[in-house]
């Protein structure tokens, strides 16, 4: 049985195979103990499909190392660090969170002072040994951590890239001690000491409860026997931030790596399905249940090494996503000068939006509700699929006493429609911050809509940036999860090189780029293959980090024998201008090693006729757009056929998700039954 699962803060999200066909669950995430989710999902999907005997692979996107950094509950840590550089984590780059802002506070360090050690050693910026490290150094470092009993240690010496050697001795020292040993030299051998310790810090402060996590999760896919009676076996993979998935040990190991897990498996999902469909250049806008991550795909997928989550920077290789909190629990509020606000702060899944029967603060999906843009007899399927029917009159109630405090809203629809227009504003700004901020124009993209509340904002997203298009993909709701079920198992492998580009010696520095690929390729193949991928099945990426001599930071690119010429239109599309005079160089080079997996088959379908089907158009209503009710026609998505043409006014709910058609666009269902949506010219 092979599923995946996608675990978010409303819901958890399942995909799985059935005859061929591919089928969802959606079920309430459990966020005191989300591995219960997860066992209650796999334990379902068995009762869908006879409850089969045998193993069950599952791959996983997981938002417990996201929640644990934003709430600042991992483990605690001890840091080794070279004697003097034990601050590096509190004096970071010094630059002020918020520029005029005199009284901003920076979060603490997630190692405080006391467990931050040094140890008497120092490795030279080309490799060589300056101080050499004493057995009796080592003695006297794991004598401090018995005293100080960490839960983990993170492990961060100046240099280390250059030549691990201390390292090395350093973290077999200390795993002699029975804790886990978070090394950098082994999680980013790179330079930039502050990115790299904080790194290693986030790796060493999560893998306590990863471990655990991820432990729990193996031991309840294992133990599920079949109709046998016999222990079916498994295996878990878990999607990394940067697109693939690893092995639920190694995530164990480097949790770090999962931070964007479910996010990531979104982009995937979405650059499959909108490729099926024609569109190469899309931007991706997936709105869950308690934030929206946005990216922006113009052929292959696209990564980053400067990220910083909850405020810690995370140097490690993450797609491009940018996120904000804008979902459909997010709560509206208003702020101490009567402005309407949305977000970040989330009814999640306890106690979720008031129409859940819950919660008793306003959300944007009681907003949707109280404009008629969602069908409260058609939630997760209704009460004959899931049991569930909103509370519609309970959020009216609601935001109508919420709005006493409203001033100059009159009408809980007025409000409504302040609500969702926050929203709006919001992830419109997240679009143009991936798009028209970094060159890109996004009248030349598709919008691919996904997430259980995307459908809801696309086509007002779309107008608002002149995009000509949106993709509302099939199981928009669970597209994450999809995404993650076709995922590639992926290893990334770098190393710093600082090397000048001279037209001269280009040869020579060609040369010595190709020993350092080959040395990474020896060890990506021999990894992979003891993963079970043959040579057919293994595909390595090599890349390049480059910049002019003096800048700060880089781009990265495929490597070429052109890659000079590559990096000058790179520059100039990233920040308007290049300079061909002003000599390069070669900061970091990178191995990407992808091991292919089995991939869903998607069937592409004969279009029917252009009339959608009388048993498609379920119902007639109001609904609330710009300012005044519209007599609104409500089609079933699952009763639409390929080739079906219709005109909004329309609202389009589902299992998963509803889409909102409004007046002066058209829909249509294309060959793979996803939804296409334009304007009316």
């Amino acid at each position: 049985m092979r599923l995946a699962i996608d675990t978010g803060g409303t819901f958890t999200d399942c995909v799985y195979l059935r005859n061929g066909r591919l089928e969802i669950l959606k079920i309430f995430s459990t966020p005191a103990n989300p591995a219960r989710a997860i066992t209650e999902a796999v334990e379902a999907v068995r009762g869908r499909l006879g409850e089969p005997a045998g193993a069950v692979e599952l791959l996983h996107g997981t938002t417990v190392g996201t929640n644990a950094l934003l709430e600042r509950r991992g483990g605690r840590v001890a840091l080794v660090t070279t004697a003097g550089f034990e601050d590096v984590l509190a004096i970071g780059r010094q630059a002020r969170p918020q520029l005029y802002d005199f009284f901003v506070t920076r979060a603490p360090a997630l190692v405080p002072r006391p467990l931050r050690l040094g140890v008497r050693e120092r490795i030279g910026p080309r490799g060589e040994v300056l101080l050499p490290l004493r057995a009796a150094e080592l003695g006297r470092l794991r004598a401090q951590l018995r005293r100080l009993r960490p839960q983990a240690v993170g492990v961060s010496l100046l240099f280390s890239f250059a030549n691990p050697v201390h390292e090395q001795r350093v973290a077999r020292a200390l795993r002699r001690l029975g804790v886990p040993v978070s090394v950098s030299h082994e999680i980013l051998p790179e330079f930039r000491e502050y990115e790299r310790t904080a790194t290693v810090a986030v790796n060493a402060y999560l893998v306590p409860l990863m471990s655990r996590y991820l432990s729990e999760v193996e031991r309840a896919v294992r133990s599920r026997a079949g109709r046998s009676g016999r222990r079916a076996g498994g295996k878990v993979s878990v999607m990394q931030s940067s697109g693939g998935a690893i092995s639920a040990r190694a995530a164990a190991a480097q949790p770090v790596r999962t931070l964007l897990s479910g996010p990531a498996g979104g982009v995937v999902g979405a650059q499959t399905v909108a490729a099926r469909a024609g569109f190469g250049r899309v931007i991706s806008f997936d709105m869950g249940g308690t934030s929206t991550d946005v990216a922006l795909l113009a052929g292959e997928l696209s990564t980053t090494n400067e990220n910083s989550v909850a405020g810690v920077p995370v140097a490690v290789p993450m797609l491009d996503i940018h996120t904000v909190g804008a979902g459909g629990g997010s709560l509206a509020w208003f702020d101490r000068g009567g402005a309407l606000r949305v977000g970040p702060q989330s009814a999640g899944a306890d106690p979720g939006p008031i129409c859940y029967g819950r919660g008793t603060e306003p959300t944007v999906t009681d907003a949707h509700l109280a404009l008629g843009r969602i069908d409260p007899e058609r939630f997760l399927g209704g009460p004959e699929v899931s049991g569930w029917r909103l509370d519609a009159g309970r959020a009216q109630r609601f935001l109508q006493k919420f709005l006493r405090g409203a001033p100059g809203l009159r009408s809980v629809e007025a409000l409504a429609a302040g609500i969702v227009a926050v929203a709006n504003a919001t992830m419109e700004r997240a679009i143009r911050v991936i798009s028209v901020e970094r060159g890109h124009d996004p009248r030349e993209f598709t919008l691919v809509a996904f997430g259980g509340a995307g459908g809801l904002h696309a086509c007002e997203l779309a107008a608002a940036l002149g995009i000509p298009r949106v993709l509302v993909p099939k199981f928009p709701g669970a597209l994450s999860a999809l995404g993650i079920l076709g995922s590639d198992v992926l290893k990334d492998y770098s190393r710093t090189v600082l090397l000048g580009v001279e037209r001269r010696a280009m040869q020579a520095l060609l040369a010595r780029l190709e020993s350092e690929f080959r040395a990474m390729e020896r060890a990506a193949r021999a990894e992979l293959r003891r993963e079970g991928f043959a040579p057919a099945r293994q595909r390595l990426l090599r890349q390049l980090d480059l910049r002019y001599h003096g800048q700060a930071y880089e781009l990265t690119l495929p490597f070429s024998r052109e890659f000079v010429r590559a990096f000058h239109r790179a520059h100039r599309q990233r920040y308007g201008y290049a300079d061909p005079a002003r000599p390069l160089e070669v900061v970091n080079v990178r191995l990407r090693a992808v091991g292919v997996t089995e991939k869903p088959r998607f069937v592409r379908h004969a279009l029917t006729g252009a009339t959608p089907p009388a048993s498609a158009r379920v119902k007639r209503a109001p609904v609330y757009f710009n300012g005044r009710r519209l007599a609104t026609d409500f089609y079933l998505r699952e009763r639409l056929r390929p080739g079906n043409r219709f005109a909004g006014p329309a609202v389009v709910p589902e299992y998963s998700a509803t889409t909102v058609l409004p007046p002066g666009w058209r829909a249509r269902v294309d060959f793979y039954e996803n939804l296409v949506l334009e304007p009316r010219k």
